[in-house]
């Protein structure tokens, strides 16, 4: 397995620290606001990468965190918690906030079919860990406290700037967006540990501790829980590209200070979801979710066909006419898997070939266009027996998830059951007058509403596909 590490800043072959065995992190929703098209691309790449490892032979161990306290709304520990902001909004409990768009992130997984993770943590439940963490920075130097609340101290970290290829000096007070005043700090880049009532005074969610009764800085959180749950040396870790600093950056310190090794080999990021090439943001209002395309008719996975259609590294633009396209394309492609009868018996040697192919792409840097294109060229080759086609969609739909061999029935009413035979009767007397571009127009004509005709001796059938 080949893939783009932020790390070294290339493509690199994948060695994990125990053969056949990977322990990898994803970097959870805050869950105070609903999950858009544009977090839904990082999910769907991340489900992606583990069912490649596993369709390699790997044995993954996956955790994901649910942010659900600490996240502020600007990375520089400044601004109001995520949470409290949507408590005020909705006029709800943390509690209850955290649980509904916690379900509702769920839904939208299940609907472009990704898997849930193994372990999947709230920070809430944490909290004994993250102070552990804490402790021991502060017992060795790399930790202090200002103003009752604990900093991290960046200067002790002589590789801070490796992962995001900054420097010090990018950092000057003003320079960025996000990063603002703090006169409790030593230096422009040391972030909070743990927030006490001298910053945040009106929090809900708070805790007692040895540095005073408050609440968890975000970055501390996804280390605990890795950490945790996946021991001292971490395989892969995966996030979107806007949380390679201060984000991972942040983590990387405080986990490797911590530990007094390195942490992770691999860091993976997935770069964002343009809508009008603008980035897609809830801060700019683009909240539109997979069960939005839904309610407006799409099939949502024609949304994960897009996804999987484009380099996960690169930026895509999304528009509706382009999913218009991504579903035309899908359903089409849909129509022809699921209208695959079995024929023949499996022949071992073709399937091994095509298969030895599919996993080539998924090796080379996740290649998902490419085996995209492999499910077309399969169709195409007449080479290859129906039920050695259907074998091989069957296999390697456990990446893709497209559901390419699901048949979903459709209520037949009589208008539509009076159209149906209606073109039937035109197909047959079509090829009555040997009009045989006519016959396969009807035909075509059929596929592209979902309705498969089936000629037997008997005469011509039909069964409906989504």
């Amino acid at each position: 397995m080949r893939f783009f590490n932020t790390l070294t800043k290339k493509i690199e072959e994948f060695i994990p620290n125990e053969e056949g065995v990977i322990k990898m992190y994803t970097c959870g929703p805050t869950v105070y606001h609903y999950q858009h098209l544009g977090n839904m691309r990082t999910y769907i790449t991340e489900d992606v990468f583990e069912k490649a490892f596993k369709y390699l032979g790997y044995k993954v161990n996956r955790v994901m965190n649910i942010t659900d306290v600490g996240h502020l709304k600007s990375d520089a520990d400044e601004g109001e918690d995520k949470m409290v902001i949507a408590m005020e909004r909705e006029h709800k409990s943390s509690k209850e906030i955290a649980k509904f768009y916690t379900d509702d992130f769920m839904e939208n997984c299940a609907l472009v079919n990704i898997k849930w993770p193994d372990t999947v943590v709230p920070a809430t439940t944490e909290i004994d860990m993250y102070i552990k963490i804490i402790t021991k920075l502060l017992e060795t130097g790399y930790a202090y406290e200002s103003n009752g609340n604990i900093y991290y101290d960046t200067s002790k970290f002589p590789n801070y700037y490796e992962l995001s290829g900054r420097k010090e000096d990018e950092l000057i007070l003003a320079s960025r967006d996000d990063v603002e005043e703090d006169k409790n700090k030593r230096n422009p880049a040391d972030f909070v540990l743990w927030f006490t009532n001298s910053k945040f005074g009106n929090q809900e969610l708070q805790w007692d501790s040895p540095f005073g009764r408050g609440f968890p800085g975000w970055h501390i959180e996804c280390s605990g829980i890795a950490i945790k749950h996946l021991g001292e040396h971490l395989d892969i870790h995966f996030g979107a590209e806007d949380a390679v600093f201060p984000h991972h950056t942040n983590e990387i310190a405080q986990s490797e200070a911590y530990l007094g090794h390195k942490w992770c080999n691999y860091w993976v990021h997935l770069s964002w979801l343009l809508t009008d090439n603008i980035k897609m943001s809830k801060s700019l209002g683009h909240v539109t979710t997979i069960k939005t395309l839904k309610e407006e008719g799409y099939n949502p996975l024609s949304y994960r066909y897009f996804i999987l259609s484009s380099y996960y590294h690169k930026q895509v633009n999304f528009t509706y006419e382009t999913l218009d396209q991504n579903e035309a394309a899908y359903l089409k492609l849909l129509n022809k898997t699921t209208s695959l009868t079995p024929s023949g018996d499996l022949d071992k040697d073709l399937f091994d070939k095509y298969d030895n192919q599919f996993k080539e792409y998924l090796s080379n840097d996740i290649g998902t266009s490419n085996c995209i294109t492999l499910v077309y060229d399969l169709l195409k080759d007449e080479q290859v027996n129906n039920t050695t086609k259907i074998e091989l969609i069957k296999s390697w739909d456990t990446v893709l998830s497209l559901d390419l061999l699901k048949k979903e029935e459709k209520e037949i009413d009589s208008e539509l059951l009076s159209y149906i035979n209606k073109k039937i009767e035109e197909r047959k007397e079509a090829k009555a007058n040997k009009d045989f571009p006519l016959a396969d127009q009807i035909r075509n004509e059929l596929e592209e509403k979902g309705i498969i005709l089936k000629d037997t001796r008997e005469g011509t059938t039909f069964e409906l596909v989504k």
